[in-house]
């Protein structure tokens, strides 16, 4: 049987030798990095959809926009990370701006959907990959 041997740079083995010790310090910038991308869509659907196409006069405080933000990066229980657009609890009426934001998206009886989450997801998509891309660029590489 043949045997075939291929040896990597030295500069890249040492790359990657000290890639693994920074590892839990890349991987949140990387997204945090996209998910900035992904929370300026959300929040740029969001304020086009809200008070548009309504019979009456818009009640919109900004509450539900100014409450979007964009989670710290965590691992999961599973080891995965992950980082989460979503909105802060509760308004200041003591209500749920989640409620409100699935109120928008889906509609209700006497309301129609004004979908600005499912959009914002396939409008950022590659956006958000390159800029994750890109951080990761710099991080490993310094560029």
């Amino acid at each position: 049987m043949a045997k075939v041997e291929i040896k990597m740079p030295e500069e890249f083995l040492l790359k990657l030798s000290s890639l693994a010790d920074r590892t839990d310090e890349i991987i949140p910038k990387v997204l945090e990095a996209g998910g900035d991308i992904v929370l300026s869509k959300v929040k740029n659907n969001l304020s086009s959809v809200v008070g548009n196409g309504t019979k009456e006069e818009s009640r919109s405080t900004g509450e539900l926009e100014s409450s979007l933000g964009l989670s710290p990066a965590k691992q999961n229980r599973n080891g995965d990370w992950d980082v989460k657009v979503g909105f802060a609890e509760p308004r200041s009426d003591g209500g749920s701006n989640a409620k409100i934001a699935n109120i928008i998206e889906y509609g209700k009886h006497g309301q129609p959907p004004k979908p600005f989450l499912k959009p914002a997801k396939s409008q950022s998509k590659n956006a958000c990959v390159n800029a994750m891309n890109v951080k990761f660029e710099q991080e490993v590489y310094g560029i």
